[in-house]
């Protein structure tokens, strides 16, 4: 079963709408005892960082799904913010972020190659996905389009972790992978059919 994470914000009902679709059991979890049966893990955001880590780390959720991603090594896509929270920080807020994939969120107004582009960063780009990148095995063309919205972006620290990356006057970090824990910048439950085949892939995973 697939739990999808509402702990305040992010998209939920969209998930649940596009895993109806393909036909993928999927739930939203509301508490620790809703994990209890989950396979797969969808930690969605949106919103500033500061204000979802807060509401996770309220949602007496956070020990469960460590134990879940850190000890019993279950899959995890990150989304958005929620890809931001895997990060050690984000210069957006002052709390530290989950860590379990190391890096820094930072902005792109504050990066010279992007400072004059609009912000936020939104609409559709194409992606540049590295050989081997966990969710891109499978149903994909060689420069997919996913749609962004977002004003900060993932800075990975091991550029080994980094699947994909996009430009936005420069090439960012747009899809991390650490093993099993995932972070997409993008948002796949609004990226019709590459999104619906990018979560297709992460549920067989």
């Amino acid at each position: 079963m697939i739990r999808i994470v509402d702990y305040g914000v992010g998209n939920i009902q969209a998930f649940m709408n596009m895993f109806r679709r393909l036909d993928i059991p999927a739930e939203r979890a509301k508490s620790a005892g809703e994990l209890s049966d989950a396979t797969h893990l969808i930690l969605p955001g949106v919103g500033a960082f500061d204000h979802a880590m807060q509401l996770l780390n309220a949602s007496g959720m956070r020990p469960t799904l460590e134990q879940l991603v850190l000890e019993k090594q279950m899959p995890v896509l990150g989304v958005c913010v929620g890809m931001q929270m895997l990060a050690t920080g984000s210069d957006e807020g002052e709390l530290p972020g989950l860590n379990w994939i190391p890096g820094r969120v930072r902005s792109f107004a504050n990066t010279p190659e992007s400072a004059k582009m609009p912000m936020p960063h939104m609409g559709w780009n194409d992606l540049a996905v590295r050989d081997g990148a966990a969710l891109f095995q499978r149903g994909f063309d060689a420069r997919p389009l996913f749609y962004f919205l977002h004003s900060y972006y993932f800075d990975a620290s091991d550029k080994a972790h980094v699947a994909v990356t996009a430009n936005y006057g420069f090439d960012f970090d747009a899809v991390v992978s650490r093993d099993h824990i995932h972070g997409v910048q993008c948002h796949p439950e609004k990226s019709h059919h590459w999104g619906g085949q990018l979560l297709k892939n992460f549920a067989e995973s």
